[in-house]
């Protein structure tokens, strides 16, 4: 079986890259609609809405070809979001905006929920979900002054990330403990997806 990664996220690469399987990455570029309001029901939404896309658009190229698929393809979608007191933090518009996201969380527990979706498209240009589920953990962060927060968000590394932080960055120096799956926080359960999925696949 042929596995797609519906994401760009560099995280999500290397986290795939230490499952030792082969795939190839196809992002989703859709605009993300949301119409739920509870954080589980959202990233479940959007990691769908992921792997539709991308489903979807390789079913419109094999449909374009001579020649059906000669195998199945799994595509993969996940969405991560960072709660704080039922916000929902994503990525910072700017500087400013990381530093009041990471006030919100220093000295505080927020929760971090990632949605994965598996769509397989068969021989015969159908799709299907196999697979779909939320992690939740949750993460304390140690009290920060303005100016650790300032300094942080000075390395241009909240930028690109919900909530404003990295756990695998310099920011693993503010973690104080965490509650579930590391990896979650990254952005994707590999442990949880290779248990309900990939195994079976690869075994």
């Amino acid at each position: 079986m042929k596995i797609v990664l519906a994401s760009g996220s560099p995280r999500r690469k290397e986290l795939m890259e230490q499952l030792d399987i082969r795939f190839e990455i196809i992002p989703a570029q859709g605009e993300e609609l949301i119409s739920k309001e509870v954080p589980e029901d959202i990233v479940g939404e959007l990691s769908n809405q992921k792997a539709e896309e991308v489903a979807a658009l390789l079913i419109k190229k094999g449909n374009e070809s001579v020649k059906h698929n000669t195998f199945e393809t799994a595509v993969i979608g996940a969405d991560t979001i960072v709660v704080q007191d039922k916000a929902i933090l994503g990525k910072p518009k700017d500087a400013e905006d990381a530093v009041q996201m990471i006030m919100s969380l220093q000295g505080q527990i927020h929760s971090v929920y990632t949605g994965v979706c598996v769509i397989v498209v068969s021989m015969d240009h159908e799709m299907k979900t196999v697979c779909s589920f939320v992690e939740r953990t949750e993460v304390t962060v140690y009290p920060m002054s303005e100016a650790e927060v300032r300094e942080y968000v000075a390395t241009g590394e909240p930028m690109d990330k919900a909530g404003g932080y990295a756990i695998q960055g310099i920011f693993a120096r503010y973690i104080k403990k965490i509650d579930g799956d590391y990896y979650n926080v990254m952005g994707l359960p590999i442990a949880r997806l290779w248990q309900v999925f990939l195994k079976e696949q690869k075994g």
